[in-house]
């Protein structure tokens, strides 16, 4: 397994250091010295997330998070409006669902991102929407919404922004403060390139006043709780936390602090430019419109006469290069390049060797340094 590259998105390689934090002592996770490491962490998260709020970190993925974002601020029959044109757009309405809530759902095609303007039109419709919530970078499609310029309209309405920066947050531009974001969620194993397991949530003071009116209906994610035990001496988690996990995403988000947010950030928009600059030279199609492009993973249209087996299997088991495929009725149809956490020029530089490689024994007439060419291009 050690040499398998994995250009997923997510999860990602994880950096030695933060491989040998895992490994330290357990502590007492109520102790001083745990409340230590712990507070270190959650005022990292919310550097990342450029916030003044407090951050609270769940163990559990992404998912959870998302979760409990929703859970905390409905009641049953309360209105929210999911922006829906990937996998895990739809992941929000269904967790919504779950919960009572009277989902109304914003459906963008997908490959394509909302505007600013369809959500202002859902909202002038129906006043009684109490929150959105918006996929910032959706991998399964390779979009980005444009969540800064959503922000202002949403600004103009007293509906809750939730904002999912799983696959975002510490890769490209996530400002939770400045784009007035209510609720903003993240996983461990994405963008900032630790171990699975881990999620963290942050939220504004409007969003704790509608979450003190609601009945939570969950017990483990229910952020009342968190927000409670987060403020004790020593601060801590309302139940066990992954010990381990949280030494992990502390020294991972202490790599993010040594690179820069802002270097971390043109890092990802360079090798994203790469990506998909070495998929037109191979003369595939992007699966997006270039425009809405994610800066943190780039889907292809899998190129006709062959199979997602032929195509991906030959990438890993031949060439040790793990990329993904596609997502629901998309399976089959598209591959996606993971190029987040620790990726740079040498791991493209890898993938498109692998991928020239690939393609040409499967057939097709491939100009063999083309894709490389373009990378070079885009780190020169």
């Amino acid at each position: 397994m050690d040499d398998i590259l994995l250009m997923l998105p997510g999860p990602t390689t994880v950096a030695p250091r933060v491989l040998k934090a895992t490994s330290d002592n357990i502590v007492n996770h109520r102790s001083a010295i745990f409340g230590e490491i712990f507070t270190e962490t959650t005022e990292l998260m919310s550097e990342i997330f450029k916030t003044k709020n407090q951050s609270y970190l769940i163990t559990g993925s992404g998912t959870s998070a998302m979760e409990a974002a929703i859970a905390n601020i409905l009641n049953p029959n309360d209105k929210i409006l999911n922006v829906v044109g990937g996998k895990f757009g739809q992941r929000f309405m269904h967790i919504a669902n779950e919960m009572g809530a009277d989902t109304q759902e914003l459906t963008v095609e997908w490959g394509d991102a909302v505007s600013p303007e369809q959500i202002k039109e859902a909202l002038d419709k129906d006043e009684n929407i109490k929150a959105v919530t918006v996929v910032h970078n959706e991998t399964s499609t390779g979009v980005s919404a444009p969540i800064e310029e959503i922000a202002k309209v949403m600004k103009n309405y007293d509906a809750l922004f939730i904002v999912d920066a799983v696959s975002s947050l510490g890769g490209d531009r996530v400002e939770v403060d400045k784009f007035g974001i209510d609720i903003c969620v993240t996983g461990s194993q994405k963008c900032l390139a630790a171990p699975p397991g881990m999620a963290a949530i942050t939220l504004s003071e409007d969003a704790w006043k509608v979450i003190d009116k609601v009945d939570s209906k969950t017990y483990y994610l229910d952020m009342k709780k968190y927000k409670k035990a987060g403020s004790g001496t020593p601060p801590e988690t309302p139940y066990t936390p992954s010990v381990s996990l949280i030494y992990a995403l502390a020294e991972a988000l202490k790599i993010i602090k040594e690179e820069g947010l802002e270097n971390r950030i043109a890092r990802h928009e360079q090798a994203a430019k790469a990506t998909r600059n070495a998929i037109k030279a191979l003369n595939l199609e992007l699966f997006p419109k270039e425009e809405v492009s994610s800066t943190t993973v780039t889907a292809v249209k899998m190129p006709k006469g062959i199979t997602d087996s032929d195509f991906r299997g030959t990438m890993r088991n031949k060439y040790k290069v793990e990329l993904a495929g596609g997502q629901d009725h998309l399976k089959g149809n598209i591959f996606r390049i993971g190029h987040m956490g620790n990726i740079s020029y040498k791991q493209l530089a890898i993938t498109f060797s692998a991928m020239e490689m690939t393609l040409k024994g499967l057939g097709f007439n491939i100009d063999m340094g083309a894709s490389l060419a373009a990378v070079n291009e885009a780190y020169l």
